[in-house]
């Protein structure tokens, strides 16, 4: 079952006007801790500050207080008393240019162009998608995070969709849990790949650097499916397609087999190639995206073009004028 959303309207800080979640944990989610349970089904929301709840006593399990050790067997029936974060301050709308590639009542469907910031946050207060919805959808400001469902890293170029009311966040972010989001990226990689193939390594915090992601056997799963799509003297352009969304997943999953992205700056190879090819960001385009609509119902998919500097990368590439010679 998934957290009680019709009673409560929350904002993109996470504080709410309905003050209560009544939830019942999975049992997918058996074996784990309270607060992990809880911030996969609240994900609005911290770990830490669903452990500041847990704490304070603001959270039952079966009526009975949770405990920040507790774990969970599936089944349980959870109850929240969210409290709004004092430390919370409103961001500032800003009229910052979207290209929109589809719009309707409850959707927004922006190609996110290399640079642009997803969320505010260290370094970048502001200047960021979410300072720019809150212009362009005035009442994106209560939901949660803007209705910003799915992120893309700052130098990742491509389409990324927003929802516009509480019910179209509820139902996207069921269908990404679910996994039916169709999201298919293109990569430029080092080394030229032999044939198509599935990466599936779980996931975890780098522990020597925590902005990083690393393949972990404690990790959480993380699942890419690769093709071939165009091969060059050391280095492939690959379409690869997420069956799982977690932080950095193509870039780790290609450094994992022995091909990293074109351009990458945090996950390179351990073992220079001879090649070399001077591209300021890492090689990866979010290029196909489709869902079921949440009111029709429908399926929809849409298709954005590379942006000028990889498609000139790739034509230097096929022109052959020397690139990493």
């Amino acid at each position: 079952m998934e957290k009680d959303t019709e009673n409560s309207s929350t904002d993109y800080k996470g504080n709410s006007e309905s003050d209560i979640r009544q939830l019942v944990i999975p049992d997918a989610q058996g074996g784990q801790r309270l607060d992990q349970a809880l911030a996969a089904l609240l994900p609005e929301f911290s770990r830490n500050r669903i452990q500041n709840w847990i704490r304070a006593r603001k959270i039952a399990v079966d009526d009975a207080w949770g405990t920040t050790k507790m774990k969970v067997s599936g089944g349980e029936a959870v109850r929240v008393e969210i409290e709004p974060d004092p430390n919370a301050t409103p961001d500032a709308p800003e009229a910052i240019p979207l290209n929109v590639v589809f719009e309707d009542p409850v959707l927004l469907v922006i190609d996110k162009p290399v640079g642009l910031v997803v969320h505010p946050g260290s370094g970048n207060p502001r200047g960021t998608l979410l300072n720019a919805l809150l212009h362009r959808v005035p009442q994106s400001a209560e939901l949660p995070r803007a209705g910003i469902v799915h992120r893309l890293d700052k130098d990742t170029s491509g389409l990324l969709v927003v929802a516009k009311t509480l019910q179209a966040h509820t139902d996207l972010v069921r269908q990404l849990q679910a996994r039916t989001v169709k999201r298919e990226y293109l990569a430029l990689v080092y080394g030229e790949v032999d044939h198509a193939g599935t990466v599936d390594m779980p996931l975890a915090r780098d522990p020597h650097n925590r902005t990083k992601r690393t393949v972990h056997s404690m990790g959480k799963q993380a699942v890419t499916h690769y093709d071939v799509v165009e091969r060059f003297p050391g280095v492939t352009l690959l379409r690869c397609r997420l069956e799982t969304g977690r932080t950095h997943q193509i870039r780790v999953h290609m450094q994992h087999i022995g091909h990293p992205l074109v351009g990458e700056q945090v996950y390179s190879a351990s073992r220079r190639s001879h090649l070399k090819i001077p591209f300021p960001r890492q090689a990866l385009h979010a290029e196909r995206l489709g869902l079921i609509h949440p009111i029709t119902q429908e399926f929809m998919q849409w298709e954005c073009p590379l942006p000028p500097d990889f498609a000139s990368l790739l034509q230097a590439l096929r022109d052959n004028t020397g690139w990493g010679k």
